[in-house]
């Protein structure tokens, strides 16, 4: 026994040529090495797609008709696109989105009838299950707006970061707010509601500032870190801290505010808030389970797309001469579906999704907005062709891949997303993050679920091995 917490001798040196092989005058440099390894990898990890139906695999946890692979239940969200018929088979079906059994449309319909935001109000919808009284609505629309501001220690934290991605940044501060919670760990109902609304809060004075610290370490600009108002919404103080005070219009904040409503949930399946549940399976804290949402999200098969439907738009605009034009719009589509045009994927950006087949009901809502935000900022020519693209890029996707009016197509909510946002003059750089605001509540809400099953369980799917056996061969002999 070692006494006094001193270290105890050692009687013999280690010879360390025992445990690692001598060098010799063959050595790999480090680019040598990273080939090697990138050579193995590139043979050990092509498995033949034909082995998973072979071996009963849900590959990408789809059904072999693309229906998602029940993984769970939830009260949260629900996501409409297809009926099962008797018959196993999906019949196409107008989109629905659901938060707590509300149906979206009637939730912002409502909302804009009573001519005021209802970010907060969804928010609130998400976390409890009902629409708020009009004393817990101000009460929630005043704590959020009180919580918004950073305090001084992590505010100077996310100056001092670097980085090229605000995503990455977010991630970081997010655990880095483990560090200032005084009860970080406890998962009890109440700890999760206060721990919920303070992300809910905090997430866009964190992207704000973030945003501003890269513009002003990669542009030189000068750097604006503006404390939030503490009696405006969610969606007015992010669009203050972002541009400055008269830099926005009404209309720029009710555009804003809906598309946050509409970005706020999406079922339990999508990526991201897939992610949060199962890191919410462990029992681990709160911020460890959003940080992993949030390196979800930043996929660009998840929540960059509207940034492609932007990059998309801009080269048809170079490309396509007459914006009026069926002819030439069709022939243009046709080359980015030939993967001759564009980026050469093949893909048409905005259309099409994993669960809606005849319509998303959030491009709806926002198109009809987005019309009247075009028109304010001068810019209908430009929306007009969009609306163009819409309907040909459907009829030229349909024709190209030959199938019939049963499995047809329709554009997501980010075919407009990416317009509204830089309409409103928010950069690039903030779209995915914008979705993570939004996505925020969605997440909060899945998490408090998952935590609270009545028979909940560790989220430990099985995986089959079919990689060969091989026998260990000494270092000499290989």
């Amino acid at each position: 026994m070692v006494q006094g917490g001193q270290r105890p001798e050692c009687d013999e040196k280690i010879d360390k040529s025992v445990i690692i092989p001598n060098q010799t005058d063959g050595k790999m440099d480090k680019e040598q090495l990273t080939k090697a390894l990138s050579d193995s990898i590139t043979h050990t990890s092509n498995i033949d797609k034909e082995l998973f139906p072979k071996m009963g695999v849900k590959r990408g946890l789809r059904n072999e008709d693309h229906s998602g692979v029940l993984a769970g239940l939830t009260r949260v969200g629900d996501v409409v696109g297809y009926e099962r018929q008797e018959d196993g088979t999906l019949k196409p079906v107008p989109g629905k989105l659901y938060y707590r059994g509300m149906d979206v449309e009637e939730l912002v319909k409502g909302v804009q009838a009573e001519n005021r935001l209802g970010f907060e109000e969804t928010a609130f919808l998400l976390l409890s299950g009902r629409l708020p009284t009009r004393e817990e609505l101000v009460a929630v629309n005043d704590l959020i707006a009180h919580t918004m501001p950073l305090n001084h220690l992590a505010t100077m934290n996310i100056l001092s970061l670097k980085g090229k991605n605000i995503m990455n940044i977010l991630a970081r501060s997010v655990l880095e707010l483990y560090a200032y919670d005084d009860n970080p760990d406890d998962i009890s109902p109440d700890n999760l509601i206060r721990q919920s609304l303070n992300l809910i809060a905090k997430f866009p004075t964190i992207i704000a500032y973030a945003y501003q610290v890269m513009r002003h370490n990669q542009l030189g600009r000068s750097l604006h870190i503006r404390h939030p108002y503490e009696d405006r919404s969610v969606a007015e103080n992010f669009l203050f801290m972002m541009k400055g005070r008269d830099c926005y219009t009404e209309l720029d904040v009710k555009i804003l505010d809906l598309a946050l409503i509409l970005h706020a949930e999406h079922g339990g399946g999508n990526n991201s808030t897939f992610s949060v549940r199962v890191t919410s399976s462990t029992e681990t804290d709160t911020y460890s389970a959003i940080a992993a949402g949030i390196g979800s999200l930043k996929g660009p098969l998840h929540g960059g797309a509207n940034i492609k439907v932007q990059g998309m738009l801009a080269d048809m605009k170079q490309n396509v001469s007459n914006w009026t034009s069926v002819e030439q719009v069709d022939a243009y589509l046709t080359k980015i579906l030939q993967k001759e045009a564009y980026d050469h994927t093949g893909l048409i950006y905005g259309i099409g999704h994993a669960v809606y087949t005849v319509s998303d009901p959030r491009a709806g809502l926002l198109k009809k907005m987005a019309r009247d935000l075009a028109r304010e900022k001068g810019r209908e020519e430009e929306f007009n062709f969009m609306e163009l693209i819409e309907e040909r890029a459907i009829e030229v996707f349909l024709g190209f891949k030959k199938q019939t009016a049963k499995a047809r197509t329709c554009i997501n909510v980010d075919f407009y997303s990416g317009f509204v946002y830089d309409a409103i003059g928010l950069p690039a750089e903030v779209f995915t993050p914008l979705f993570a605001m939004a996505r925020i509540v969605g997440w909060s809400a899945h998490r408090i679920e998952e935590m609270n099953f009545a028979s909940k369980r560790l989220i430990r799917p099985a995986y089959k091995n079919v990689g060969e056996k091989q026998p260990f061969v000494p270092i000499h002999e290989r």
